[in-house]
């Protein structure tokens, strides 16, 4: 299942036009995006938690030349599922 077929499940229950569906499920997306870029965390009922996990700064091996560099820290997102989705997937 991708975007486009959420897009059209979400038209089918709501009703209305495949816009106002796609409308529904990007501002979905984009309230996420920007509540894990703030730093927040988004517990959705039902289906878990999206978070912005800190990853320390490490080196790592270039694989080609061997050569030790360093990666920066960065955030990463990161899903903890709830436990009503890990017992519907069983």
């Amino acid at each position: 299942m991708n975007k486009a077929d959420i897009i059209t499940k979400v038209q089918d229950t709501l009703g209305g036009t495949k816009a106002d569906a796609e409308r529904a499920v990007e501002m979905f997306i984009d309230c996420v995006t920007t509540a894990l870029k703030n730093g927040e965390e988004v517990s959705v009922a039902g289906l878990g938690i999206f978070v912005a996990k800190p990853r320390p700064a490490r080196t790592g091996r270039n694989p080609r030349t061997g050569e030790t560099i360093r990666i920066a820290a960065t955030r990463t997102p990161k899903f903890r599922p709830a436990k009503a989705l890990k017992d519907a997937v069983k």
